[in-house]
């Protein structure tokens, strides 16, 4: 599948991916210098890049494992959603959920994409659902920790 890509400046980098059966692709911040982002609080990291992906898909933007276990960054709305009809900039709202500053540099990679086919829905009200075996059980029922 081709997806179309604009960059925004001439520092922006290409997606990428780190193997070649990986699903995610890397995203990178496209800033000048590095900037830091504080303990529990958010910053923006632009990428420079904008996408116009397939009607019934969107990109879902995730943390990259090494950089929240390692770094305490991670995407603050822990997954970003973006929709098909959205061509504006990729903006990665990292999260510093450690207790010391830390540090993005120019380049480095920050998040990844994962472009997902969704299904288009209708909801219809009933007065009643099916009974299920389970039924309303919720956390728990199943009696699995």
């Amino acid at each position: 599948m081709e997806i179309k890509m604009k960059k925004l400046t001439e520092t922006a980098i290409t997606p990428s991916r780190g193997s070649k059966y990986a699903a995610g692709y890397d995203l990178y911040a496209d800033i000048k210098e590095a900037m830091t982002i504080e303990p529990h609080t958010v910053g923006k990291v632009p990428t420079g890049l904008s996408f116009q992906l397939p009607e019934g898909y969107f990109a879902g933007i995730f943390a990259r494992s090494g950089l929240a276990a390692k770094e305490d960054l991670a995407p603050a709305n822990m997954v970003g959603v973006c929709d098909s009809d959205y061509t504006g900039e990729y903006i990665v709202m990292l999260r510093n959920y450690g207790n010391k500053p830390r540090v993005v540099e120019p380049g480095e990679r920050i998040a990844q994409m994962i472009v997902m086919p969704f299904l288009s829905v209708e909801f219809n009200e009933v007065a009643e659902l099916d009974e299920t075996e389970r039924g309303a059980g919720g956390f728990g029922s199943t009696g699995k920790n």
